[in-house]
């Protein structure tokens, strides 16, 4: 038997106010960048940084107001965590 699991955990900064926007059928949805960053030294000691940026998508839907939610309290530069899957 194959199981499998496709869950993500995100905390992050964004990189721009969401887009919000309405589907022909009504629906509302946010969309945003959301960048997570990490940070090393090399080999020589030397301090290196990565950021990555995740496009987030989330929708009203009959049991949440989750791009209501987003609309209304999440601005460019805000840390957020994020869940959901891929």
């Amino acid at each position: 038997m194959s199981r499998s699991l496709n869950k993500v955990t995100l905390i992050g900064n964004l990189g721009a106010d969401p887009e919000i926007r309405s589907t022909t059928g009504g629906n509302r949805v946010a969309t945003f960048s959301l960048a997570t960053s990490r940070s090393w030294n090399n080999q020589s000691g030397d301090r290196q940084e990565k950021t990555e940026w995740h496009r987030c998508v989330v929708w009203n839907t009959k049991g949440s107001q989750l791009a209501d939610i987003v609309e209304k309290n999440v601005k460019k530069g805000e840390k957020i965590y994020v869940e959901g899957r891929i």
